[in-house]
């Protein structure tokens, strides 16, 4: 899903525990009845994407309140892949998260990282390719290591990076499917690279965008030595598809987590919300329970129009599955 230049120049966090119904509780119509009994809390590290710069690291108190008093525990962001002096990262964006994460122990802060430049302007299959072969030449190591060592500087030495993030699918200049040879051995010459920054605590996630998009996700897949974290964007789209097909459908959710299980790496959910079904609160309640069944590293709901709830009016009754999921009435 497109972050940086598509959305706002802002996108950031916030944070929303988990709790769910089991499966059984689906209405035939695949919607939740009325008469569904509370449902139980569950937790696990959880943002609330709402902005990216200070602003929306502000914004994280505000929907902590929404939520009925949660506390929030992942801070989530990008940076911006316009130009390479921007993926190396700058005070701007980093001080003020530093200085969320600090204030309680145990914050989690998570960095989507861009591995080429130009990541949104549309390049050739043959740009990409060329940018793919040079990366994994090393023509790009600089960059991340100037990159790892601000966030080491700024105390963010324990930060997931999300690199090159959907890379199964067309919108990103980092995609893999011109050339995945050259995309997983590029790759592995990042985390090498920023595996040797002096006083890094990183790990790396692997994050694909949900189901079959312009190549298989696992063609991509640079192996288990370079990655910690095996992630997944999962968007509710396309327009009709039910959650269960989610589940179900080639290289779906059901896989997504056998996948990560073989592996032996967790799952996480960077990007998750709402998108091409409108306002649907069964597909919030699935994935929710998704989520209390497979215990992600972190989740990040993505909290803008047409995905949100807090920012967005026009989801009510998907806004008051989650807000109801965190409140008093939850069966702990």
């Amino acid at each position: 899903m497109t972050i940086w230049p598509r959305v706002a120049p802002t996108v950031l966090l916030a944070v929303v525990l988990v709790f769910l119904l089991p499966y059984g509780r689906l209405a035939p119509d695949g919607r939740h009845s009325r008469a569904e009994p509370v449902p139980r809390r569950v937790t696990v590290p959880s943002g609330f994407f709402t902005g990216s710069d200070e602003t929306g690291v502000r914004r994280i108190a505000g929907v902590e309140e929404w939520l009925g008093g949660a506390s929030l525990t992942v801070g989530h962001t990008y940076l911006p892949g316009d130009r390479w002096s921007n993926i190396e990262g700058h005070p701007a964006l980093f001080e003020p998260w530093a200085r969320w994460k600090a204030e309680r122990p145990g914050r989690m802060f998570v960095l989507n990282v861009p591995l080429l430049d130009r990541n949104e302007e549309g390049l050739t299959d043959a740009e990409v390719r060329a940018g793919l072969r040079r990366g994994a030449a090393g023509a790009f190591d600089g960059h991340f290591r100037t990159l790892g060592e601000r966030l080491v500087t700024h105390g963010l030495a324990d930060a997931v990076l999300v690199l090159g993030w959907e890379m199964n699918g067309t919108t990103y200049a980092h995609r893999c499917g011109p050339d995945p040879e050259s995309w997983k051995a590029y790759w592995r010459r990042v985390v090498a690279e920023l595996r040797a920054v002096p006083g890094q605590r990183f790990r790396f996630d692997f994050t694909p965008s949900r189901g079959l998009d312009a190549v298989p996700w696992p063609r991509c897949y640079p192996g288990d030595d370079v990655v910690d974290v095996i992630g997944l964007d999962a968007y509710d789209q396309p327009a009709g598809l039910s959650f269960e097909e989610q589940v179900t459908e080639p290289y779906g959710l059901d896989f997504h987590a056998r996948f990560a299980a073989e592996h032996g790496k967790p799952v996480s959910f960077p990007e998750w919300g709402l998108f091409r079904n409108g306002d649907n609160p069964a597909y919030v309640r699935g994935m929710l329970d998704w989520f209390a069944r497979h215990r992600p590293l972190y989740q990040t709901f993505t909290d803008y129009c047409p995905h949100g709830v807090w920012e967005c009016p026009e989801n009510p009754a998907s806004g008051e599955v989650v807000r109801g999921a965190f409140g008093a009435s939850a069966r702990p």
